[in-house]
C-alpha cells in the first residue's frame, strides 16, 4: 500500500492510469482522485473468488479485498481478460455499472512462444525423449490444482511420463501435502520428472514444444495464459472447465476440458487421467491438436489485437471527460 502511494504521487503528467492486480489497483485509485485523469484496472484474478488466501495472508487478506474494492467501484474502465471474468466481476460487485465492464482478453508473442524442441533440454532435466509426456507448469498454490494432478496421476499408467515444474509453495503445509502426494506418485507408479525450481523461459518453451500434452488442472483460472503460451509452442491442452479456460481451449479440436466440481474431485481426476492418456497413447491426435492450437493462438490472442482494443478502450473515455 505504501508503494502504491508511491505510484501514484509520478503520475501527474499522465493521460490515463491503467493497473493491473490488487497490487497495483490502490495507486491507480488514488492517481484517479489525485490528479482527476480517468482509472482503467485490468482484473486478472478476484479476491473474493480466492478465499485460500487468507492460509498464506493472514489479515493482509482483508486488505487485498479493501483495496480492490474500493478500487473497481470507482474506476472509469474495468477490463475482464475473459467472459467468464465479467461474469464474476459483476457477481462480486453488483454495484458496478456493468457497461463500464470490457472484455479483452490477454495475449502472447506468437514470435516468442513457437515451436522449439531441444533434445538437450531434455536429457538436462532427464526427460526420455522416446517417450510422449505430460506437462504441468505453475506455482505450488490450491488455485493450481496440483494436487488433483498428482492424484489423476495415480490412475495413469505406469509407462506414461509426465513432467511437473513447480515451485514457490504459498504455504509451508501445501508444499508438505503437495511433497507428499509427489512422494507417493514416484513410489507407486515413477515415471516422474520433478523439476521444483524457477526455470528460464527458454527452457519452458522447450518443454511445450516437446510436450504431447499440456495440463491445466485449475480449480480457479480467470483467463489461463499459461494454456495459451502452450498452445503456441504447439501442446494439446487437457484442463479444468473453469474461468476463462473455455475460451481458450475448443473442445475436441484444441484439446479437452474436464468438468470440475470441488464435491466431485474423484470423478474429475478419473476424467482428467483418461483424457492425458488418450493424447499420450495417440501422438497423432496429439500433433494434431497441438497445431490446431498454434493456429488459434497466433489469429485470436496476438498482441495487435489486443492493444488496438485497449487504445479504443482509452480514447473512449479520455473523450467522454472532453
Amino acid at each position: 500500500m505504501s508503494i502504491n502511494l508511491a505510484m501514484a504521487a509520478v503520475v501527474k503528467d499522465a493521460d490515463v492510469v491503467h493497473s493491473h492486480t490488487w497490487y497495483a489497483y490502490l495507486g491507480g485509485h488514488l492517481a484517479k482522485l489525485m490528479w482527476s485523469i480517468p482509472h482503467v484496472m485490468t482484473i486478472h484474478s478476484l479476491e473474493p473468488l480466492r478465499p485460500w488466501k487468507a492460509e498464506q495472508l493472514g489479515g493482509g487478506y482483508a486488505l487485498s479485498m479493501f483495496c480492490e474494492r474500493t478500487a473497481i467501484e470507482a474506476a472509469d474502465g474495468v477490463i475482464a481478460v475473459s467472459k467468464g471474468v465479467r461474469d464474476d466481476v459483476l457477481t462480486c460487485y453488483p454495484h458496478l455499472d456493468p457497461d463500464r465492464v470490457h472484455v479483452i482478453h490477454n495475449g502472447i508473442d506468437p514470435e516468442i512462444y513457437r515451436p522449439q524442441p531441444s533434445l538437450e533440454t531434455l536429457a538436462r532435466f532427464g526427460i526420455d525423449p522416446d517417450k510422449p509426456f505430460a506437462l504441468f507448469n505453475g506455482r505450488i498454490t490450491r488455485q493450481k490444482g496440483l494436487p488433483l494432478l498428482l492424484a489423476a496421476a495415480l490412475k495413469l499408467d505406469p509407462r506414461h511420463q509426465l513432467v511437473i515444474v513447480a515451485s514457490s509453495p504459498d504455504t509451508p503445509e501445501i508444499a508438505a501435502e503437495v511433497a507428499g502426494l509427489a512422494q507417493r506418485v514416484r513410489d507407486e507408479r515413477g515415471n516422474l520428472v520433478w523439476i521444483d525450481r524457477f526455470i528460464p523461459r527458454e527452457d519452458l518453451i522447450h518443454l511445450h514444444s516437446d510436450a504431447a500434452v499440456f495440463v491445466c488442472p485449475s480449480i480457479y483460472e480467470p483467463f489461463g495464459l499459461v494454456i495459451l503460451e502452450a498452445m503456441a509452442c504447439e501442446s494439446a491442452v487437457v484442463a479444468s472447465r473453469v474461468g476463462g479456460i473455455p475460451e481458450i481451449v475448443v473442445e475436441g479440436v484444441t484439446g479437452y476440458l474436464v468438468d470440475y466440481d470441488a464435491d466431485r474431485t474423484e470423478r474429475f481426476t478419473t476424467e482428467l487421467a483418461g483424457r492425458i492418456a488418450e493424447l499420450l497413447s495417440d501422438p497423432a491426435r496429439a500433433r494434431k491438436m497441438g497445431k490446431a492450437g498454434r493456429d488459434r493462438a497466433v489469429k485470436q490472442f496476438g498482441w495487435p489485437a489486443i492493444a488496438t482494443r485497449t487504445v479504443e478502450l482509452y480514447d473512449k473515455l479520455l473523450s467522454a471527460r472532453s
